[in-house]
């Protein structure tokens, strides 16, 4: 399996930005048409301030049930006040070409929040384990969450990295910016890189992104400037998630592509492969036998 990522990895630096000759991953085509709407739409600072204003003022949460038990809910409500679902009815691009992120667990907090993808409006819960609620067994030091309408399939083997298929979820964010989010919050972002990480056998992509109203977030839109203004992070990103379930007495997590952090361009192909595979879903095409919720 290391000879197959190394491999990989040699063949994108040589491709430098993934052109017709990338491997059989299915990312090619998808990065061009998506990545290119991204690089090509240029926001003023005044304009993604505004942008970003306007995706929050777009949603509103109600709580049910009380914090820290099995009951509570965090559900999501458009302008109108009727429920929506954040998977769903929250579109993975803003109107700049931007990504919209849905925030799950707010920087430097433990219980481990996510959204029911079984449950009706998906809202989202605390993640439950024999019984118990669960906790990271330390803080996670980045605001936490997903893509909206992605989808890692299970049935879907990627080629680059041996086989190894989706985990059934949607696609995490690892966003770096220096301000804490609100759970439930549905903030505009720039991705900037994607780590490959492998969890029990499954692949469990991590894009790492800013929000667009962050102080860094005009300096930072690839992998490489993440490097310059966050010297470290993505190294402790890295170590984080590679470490986390091993005071459990679990091993490490693994990466692909020799545990680098690729780059956008890469990176947007992850995010539009994964949106195909969730459009699949959505449409029937590919067949619901997970029995997630698709309200």
């Amino acid at each position: 399996m290391a000879a197959t990522m190394r491999s990989a990895l040699r063949m994108t630096s040589r491709t430098v930005g993934m052109r017709a000759s990338q491997p059989s991953s299915g990312l090619t085509s998808r990065t061009s048409l998506i990545g290119a709407r991204l690089e090509t739409r240029t926001v003023p600072k005044r304009g993604l301030a505004r942008l970003s204003q306007v995706v929050r003022a777009s949603y509103s949460n109600t709580v049910k049930g009380d914090e820290n038990t099995t009951d509570y809910r965090i559900f999501f409500n458009d302008k109108s006040g009727t429920t929506v679902s954040p998977w769903h009815d929250i579109p993975l691009f803003t109107e700049a070409g931007l990504l919209n992120f849905v925030c799950e667990i707010p920087k430097e907090t433990s219980a481990k929040m996510e959204v029911a993808t079984d449950e009706e409006n998906t809202p989202i819960k605390q993640d439950i384990k024999k019984g118990n609620l669960r906790f990271y067994p330390y803080n996670i030091n980045w605001n936490y969450g997903l893509l909206p309408q992605t989808w890692e399939d299970p049935d879907h083997k990627s080629a680059d990295l041996d086989g190894i298929a989706g985990d059934n979820d949607p696609v995490d964010v690892v966003e770096i910016g220096s301000g804490t989010l609100k759970m439930g919050g549905v903030y505009a972002v720039k991705p900037l890189g994607v780590y490959a990480m492998i969890d029990d056998g499954e692949l469990d992509w991590k894009v790492i992104a800013i929000n667009v109203d962050d102080p860094k977030a005009s300096l930072v839109n690839d992998v490489e400037d993440v490097e310059r203004e966050f010297p470290g992070e993505l190294e402790k990103i890295l170590v984080w998630f590679r470490d986390y379930k091993m005071p459990d007495g679990k091993p490490q997590n693994a990466y692909g592509y020799d545990n680098k952090c690729m780059n956008k361009e890469f990176t947007m192909g992850v995010i539009n492969e994964t949106n195909g595979f969730y459009k699949a879903l959505k449409a029937g095409s590919r067949a619901n036998t997970e029995e997630l919720s698709l309200l």
